[in-house]
């Protein structure tokens, strides 16, 4: 269902009782993005800069989120290195994936994908990302007609694609990246950190508990 209207309206409600226009105009976009460019930044950790190291440190943070990894050269072999990661747990051939990654070769590696939102039947989901982050060992997702949030929270199983080059050093670099190449936000940005997990009174970890229960990142050293 397209929420979208709907989002609209109330946004348009809530600026006329504020006495502003249904919509933000030109001027008023202008000053957010001047506010945004002398805002000072805040304290940070220093972080890597080069690829190869913020590489590293993701893997590093991935790891400690119980996010499982691999590396490849190009776009075109990941299918193959999912095909490996879903035999290697008996999980099956059958997946979910974004419309975005239709055109690599999925049947040639032996995995049977429908391009669509899953369903609750559909066990395994295969997204790409926006960007990742180092820091955190995050994926950051962006939603889109081609690029559904469901597909990395609905399955049991996630598997990323992660290009080596949308590897940031942390989240502040994410929301830039998300100014500089889209302007507007989309209707949902989720911070995917690990597989979803929940702790009771006794600090019990407890994994898929609210979505999938397995993340496996493929990173693209040459895209």
């Amino acid at each position: 269902m397209d929420t979208s209207a709907a989002r609209r309206n109330i946004l348009a409600r809530i600026r006329s009782a504020q006495g502003r226009p249904a919509a933000p105009g030109g001027a008023e976009r202008a000053a957010v993005d001047d506010y945004l460019a002398r805002h000072p930044a805040g304290p940070r950790p220093e972080l890597p800069s080069g690829m190869a190291e913020l590489v590293a440190r993701f893997s590093l943070e991935a790891e400690r989120l119980s996010t499982t990894l691999a590396e490849v050269e190009s776009l075109t072999d990941a299918p193959g290195e999912t095909a490996r990661y879903l035999q290697s747990l008996d999980l099956g051939t059958d997946a979910v994936a974004w419309p975005a990654l239709a055109g690599l070769p999925w049947a040639e590696a032996g995995i049977g994908v429908a391009f669509r939102k899953p369903f609750d039947a559909d066990l395994v989901g295969i997204t790409g990302c926006f960007c990742a982050t180092a820091e955190t060992g995050s994926l950051v997702l962006l939603s889109g007609p081609d690029t559904p949030a469901s597909g990395a929270l609905l399955p049991q199983t996630h598997i990323a694609i992660v290009p080596a080059s949308r590897i940031v050093a942390a989240h502040e670099d994410a929301f830039a990246l998300m100014r500089a190449e889209r302007g507007e936000l989309p209707r949902a940005v989720n911070f995917v950190s690990g597989p979803s997990r929940t702790g009771d009174i006794e600090q019990t970890i407890v994994l898929g508990a609210h979505g999938p229960y397995r993340v496996h990142v493929i990173i693209v050293r040459g895209a």
